[in-house]
């Protein structure tokens, strides 16, 4: 009897934790995988993220400063392009981003704001922009000389 009871109690707590046999519907015209073996199959509509540059260089800084610089972007791909995030390597940068979608050929601006409060000398941060592009990711850099 005992072992009848934590045999329920143990199926009871396995279903809670699997959500109870619900299932979230994902959207399926935001996954689109062209690549194959065969290279990429170019039929397929897919947003594609091309940046002006994908490198700035803040130039010498003073410490404490708090600056921004706006990563001009297309879309030109031929589907809408979603950023879902916005990734920085170090908390004293943060990106901002359009959250909605960008048709084909429209256009739009990543925020990073770098703050050099603490830093001291070359600094070299990262924004990893995840989108629903191929490839997935696009890595945007920036550079500052922070103090003297």
């Amino acid at each position: 009897m005992k072992y009848h009871f934590i045999a329920v109690l143990f199926s009871t707590l396995l279903l809670a934790s699997c959500g109870g046999g619900k299932s979230e519907e994902v959207n399926v015209d935001l996954i689109n995988n062209p690549q194959s073996a065969e290279g990429y199959d170019t039929s397929v509509k897919m947003p594609v993220i091309t940046f002006d540059q994908e490198m700035h260089d803040f130039g010498r800084l003073s410490a404490g400063e708090s600056i921004s610089y706006g990563f001009h972007f297309r879309n030109t791909g031929t589907a809408d392009l979603v950023i879902s995030s916005c990734s920085a390597t170090c908390g004293c940068t943060v990106a901002n981003y359009p959250t909605e979608r960008i048709a084909p050929g429209g256009e739009g601006y990543i925020t990073v704001t770098f703050k050099s409060a603490g830093k001291a000398g070359q600094q070299y941060q990262e924004v990893t922009v995840i989108t629903n592009a191929q490839p997935a990711s696009t890595v945007l850099k920036i550079m500052a000389r922070v103090g003297q």
